[in-house]
Order: structure tokens, then C-alpha cells, then sequence
């Protein structure tokens, strides 16, 4: 099943922990203060398809 959902995947591999965490510590420094009202969409541009 997995397989499956990764093959239709444009990256063709699902999400893991660790991209979850890269997106939140982009957001999290004072480097990004200015960013706000976004939807940062960490899905692998599944909602692209």
C-alpha cells in the first residue's frame, strides 16, 4: 500500500518526520518574523495533483 501512495507521489516517497521538523524550524527563527498568514504546505506537492 505504501508503494502505491509513494508511486503517485510527484517526489515519489511520502513525508517523514524530519520534513515536518525542517518546516516548523523555518518558521521558528526571527529570520522568518515577517512571514505570516501563509499556508505552508509540507506535502510533497501532493496537492498540486
Amino acid at each position: 500500500m505504501i508503494r502505491c501512495v509513494e508511486s503517485t507521489s510527484p517526489l515519489a516517497r511520502l513525508a517523514d518526520p524530519s520534513d515536518v521538523a525542517a518546516a516548523a524550524l523555518f518558521l521558528a527563527p526571527h529570520d522568518s518574523s515577517l512571514v505570516n498568514g501563509s499556508e505552508l504546505s509540507v506535502d510533497g506537492d501532493a496537492a498540486q495533483i
